[in-house]
């Protein structure tokens, strides 16, 4: 028996090619291979530097197989997901399922400061995001102070699982296991994001209403305004409603951002240009 909550396996060491090595543990002749795939930000690991293991389907899918072949059980843990927001995007859905599908027994969600909901498909049960453990740190969204523990048995080839809910008090950041109706009301916000999960239509509306929400702020961040580095004039261009925004600008960054070609240029230039700093 073992219990997770939100920590990242197979991070921070030496460079890309350790990183991607799932950790191994042995109890009661069972082999449990631990792999942790992460959102390709700056904390990821490259030929240079040390760092977490990047998510990348191509690379994944390897190193799923090459970790079913040393261990009676793979576990994934992904580092992912939109920060307070209680549900998986519909992409995320759909790569925690492939990732099942390539040979993960669990697959375990973090990053988000919130918790989410959960589901099992093909046998396989998925928890999106299991919120924060500890943090000593402030913070003005309640989300941040609640947490799922997530215990894992395996038994006779049987796979159990239990949540256990974990709160901080926010003066002391104190962790307590909660009881009575706020354990209740915890494991039912838990209950209702699964059903949200369970349903694609229900998901993908609620997708396209956190989209809704958040236009002007990334409309904002694609916007030429956000190079000028004087908040002050920054806020001046902001009063004056000056906006830089327009279509044609928009579609180019649309254009590089999903055309594989000029996406892997992009990238590559742009990391280039900011190590030269």
């Amino acid at each position: 028996m073992m219990s997770l909550n939100n920590i990242s396996y197979g991070a921070n060491v030496d460079n890309s090619r350790d990183t991607s090595k799932p950790l191994t543990l042995e109890k009661d002749g069972l082999r449990i291979a631990i792999l942790n795939f992460c959102e390709n930000e700056w904390s990821i690991a490259d030929s240079d530097s040390s760092g977490a293991n990047p998510m990348d389907i191509i690379d994944n899918t390897n190193q799923i197989k090459y970790a079913r072949e040393l261990a009676d059980y793979v576990i994934v843990i992904v580092h992912g997901g939109h920060e307070y927001y209680n549900l998986p995007s519909p992409r995320m859905q759909k790569q925690y399922r492939f990732y099942a599908d390539q040979g993960a027994d669990i697959v375990v969600g973090h990053h988000t400061h919130c918790i989410s909901g959960n589901e099992v498909y093909n046998s396989v049960p998925i928890y999106y995001s299991l919120g924060n453990f500890l943090f000593t740190k402030n913070a003005a969204n309640p989300d941040w102070y609640t947490g799922l523990i997530l215990e894992i048995d395996w038994k006779e080839d049987q796979l159990k699982t239990t949540l256990h809910p974990v709160c901080q008090e926010k003066e002391t950041f104190k962790l307590y296991l909660p009881k009575g109706k706020e354990q209740e009301e915890i494991f039912n916000r838990v209950q209702s994001y699964s059903e949200i999960i369970q349903d694609e239509s229900l998901l993908k509306r609620s997708w396209e209403q956190y989209i809704s929400l958040k236009t002007g702020e990334y409309l904002n961040y694609w916007s030429p305004s956000s190079f000028v580095k004087n908040r002050f004039l920054r806020g001046v261009l902001n009063k004056l409603g000056i906006d830089f925004k327009n279509k044609k600008g928009l579609s180019l960054f649309l254009n590089l951002m999903r055309c594989e070609a000029h996406s892997d240029l992009s990238k590559e230039i742009i990391n280039k240009y900011l190590n030269k700093q």
